[in-house]
């Protein structure tokens, strides 16, 4: 026998909250946005100062876009601000892929 409790309030919104955080990581991977694109927490100092501060890792949740360029061997990440596609850098790196 199976027994079924009602839906209750907090089972609704708990079940709203992890719809939203899963449409926002839906479209965050479809827009490009640093977090989604396997960024190290190393690599988000956005100023280059040398330090990643916690206002720069909120930024990779919303403010930096990434575009991957791949020409052969080389395979290339842009980093831009979304708001005005200003450029902050390029990480280029060469990929050897067994053949």
């Amino acid at each position: 026998m199976i027994l079924r409790g009602r839906f209750t309030r907090r089972r609704k919104a708990l079940l709203a909250l992890v719809l939203i955080v899963l449409a926002w990581l839906g479209y965050a991977w479809f827009a490009g946005i640093a977090i989604t694109q396997g960024i190290e927490q190393k690599d988000m100092d956005w100023n280059a100062d040398g330090t990643v501060t916690r206002d720069e890792i909120i930024q990779a949740f919303h403010a930096v876009g990434v575009t991957t360029t791949k020409e052969g061997n080389r395979e290339c990440r842009t980093f831009a601000w979304r708001k005005s596609g200003e450029q902050i850098r390029v990480d280029c790196r060469t990929v050897f892929q067994a053949e």
